[in-house]
């Protein structure tokens, strides 16, 4: 076995230990995972399924039902255009477009190398900065399309 196989199912089967193998306790368990390795790997839920004896599909259901678990790897910087009333009504979808051209990306995807992952939220609660894009937890108020190069630069 790959040694970092085998690290992941070491790091899997301590967090079945904390949870004492309870199946009630899937979502904590996803989520300690999750933490130590920014997403779920398909090789730690099949531990998990096959552990708890709770059916793979089962598990998948849950890993693509909650938005804040991945089964994929984010990109070194987080990037959430936010699409709520007001950010929508001024520009955000704009943003988004000026985005997506920029990175080559759609939302939700990751650019090669996994330097940036493009995402939309439905409001940050920041209305009267509208329209908003949060880059690593920065938010950038009153955005334009035309800064969409400047704040990528900025990250890059």
């Amino acid at each position: 076995m790959h040694a970092e196989a085998e690290q992941l199912e070491k790091k899997v089967a301590l967090i079945l230990d904390k949870y004492q193998h309870d199946k009630g306790m899937l979502v904590p368990i996803l989520q300690d995972i999750q933490e130590g390795y920014d997403y779920l790997p398909r090789e730690s839920l099949e531990q998990v399924s096959k552990t708890l004896d709770i059916p793979f599909s089962q598990i998948y259901s849950v890993a693509t039902f909650f938005k804040t678990l991945r089964l994929t790897p984010r990109g070194r910087h987080l990037i959430n255009v936010c699409m709520g009333t007001a950010c929508h009504v001024c520009g955000a979808v704009k943003v988004l477009e000026a985005m997506e051209r920029e990175l080559g990306i759609k939302s939700g995807g990751n650019t090669d190398g996994l330097e940036f992952t493009l995402e939309t939220v439905n409001c940050v609660g920041t209305c009267a900065l509208a329209p908003v894009v949060i880059v690593d937890k920065e938010y950038h108020g009153q955005m334009k399309t035309k800064k969409v190069k400047d704040i990528l630069k900025k990250y890059s």
